[in-house]
């Protein structure tokens, strides 16, 4: 028998590897030589398996503004989206880093003088991420110490609803209602708004007793729902508006003008203390009137101009003296006073 088949010989199905007798160096040799191939295998094929995974999870790589960028620099570039930023709004930066976002902002108004209306429509704006009435909760408004805290959840960019924009964020701010501790802690506030660069948009009405016959409905409401046993401060279409302006509330004609007047002076008192920030007054009246008072918002913060809409309906839309039950005595207790305009004061 030759040296070669000494070394390898077959018998039905094993592959028998014998060692001649006294060469003990090509038996390792061969070993040797097998375990190479065995390790380069395994690692040819572990190192393909990692190349197919790494291509089906690497991230798409995104073009915006005829830029070439990664999605892990996405937060300091313009935002992926549908309808791209033109060239001459190539300035207008997207969802930065906290302590570098200069548009940061608050809406302060009072209850029924528009600002849910309004908030939605700044809403519809694709950078504008406003979270809402978040001090309507006691708890969040209990000291200063609460304020400040949720104040910063918000303004660092943790606060998640469903107004988020993500990625796309360039404006993040809140709704802010005057009774909601903001005029019991106006200092400290007025102190953070400050240090964050925080901008108001102070929302008012310019007819008080229209907002006053707003908050006796929305009251009633409350108590007795008119749709269906649920209450609705706000609708989506003109037939709940009407069941919901169908009830006609009864003034107090007695506390009508010290409510009035006291209600004139909260936001004077507003305007005062937070005249040292940057701000913009608006009025609701303003806005349904003349519609480049959005462009106007959307200036003071620094984003692309949009059409900006709401889905709201308007809930008393009809003449006043409509929707008073004790309209008459009501008109004689205003008439030939300050407030005598606010029975004429219309749109």
């Amino acid at each position: 028998m030759t040296m070669a088949e000494e070394i390898f010989f077959f018998d039905k199905s094993t592959l028998v590897i014998k060692a001649p007798k006294g060469s003990p160096l090509i038996m390792r040799m061969v070993l040797v030589v097998m375990v190479m191939v065995s390790g380069v295998y395994i690692c040819c094929s572990s190192g393909a398996t990692r190349l197919s995974i790494e291509v089906i999870n690497k991230p798409k790589m995104r073009f915006i503004s005829d830029q070439k960028i990664h999605p892990q620099q996405q937060q300091q570039q313009h935002c992926s989206h549908s309808h791209q930023l033109n060239q001459s709004e190539s300035h207008f930066q997207h969802y930065p880093k906290p302590r570098t976002f200069s548009r940061l902002f608050a809406i302060v108004s009072m209850q029924r003088s528009g600002s849910g209306w309004f908030e939605t429509m700044l809403n519809s704006h694709m950078n504008v991420s406003s979270n809402g009435e978040i001090f309507s909760v006691k708890e969040r408004r209990s000291n200063a110490s609460a304020i400040l805290t949720t104040l910063d959840q918000v303004y660092n960019l943790d606060w998640f609803t469903s107004a988020s924009k993500n990625e796309c964020s360039a404006a993040a701010g809140l709704k802010w209602m005057l009774n909601q501790g903001l005029m019991e802690h106006h200092e400290e506030i007025l102190k953070y708004f400050r240090q964050k660069g925080v901008s108001i948009i102070f929302l008012f009405r310019r007819n008080l007793l229209r907002r006053m016959v707003s908050v006796l409905a929305n009251s009633y409401d409350r108590a007795a729902p008119l749709l269906n046993g649920t209450h609705k401060s706000h609708v989506h279409s003109t037939s709940e508006a009407q069941i919901l302006a169908s009830y006609k509330p009864r003034i107090n004609a007695m506390e009508l003008k010290p409510k009035l007047k006291q209600e004139e002076e909260a936001i004077a008192r507003a305007l005062e203390f937070f005249n040292g920030t940057r701000h913009l007054v608006l009025f609701y009246e303003d806005i349904i009137t003349n519609t480049t008072k959005l462009h106007d918002v959307q200036e003071f913060l620094r984003l692309p101009f949009r059409n900006l809409t709401s889905c709201q309906v308007k809930i008393h839309s009809r003449p006043l003296e409509r929707q008073v039950e004790n309209w008459d005595e009501i008109a004689n207790t205003l008439n030939q006073t300050a407030y005598e305009r606010f029975l004429r004061a219309d749109y």
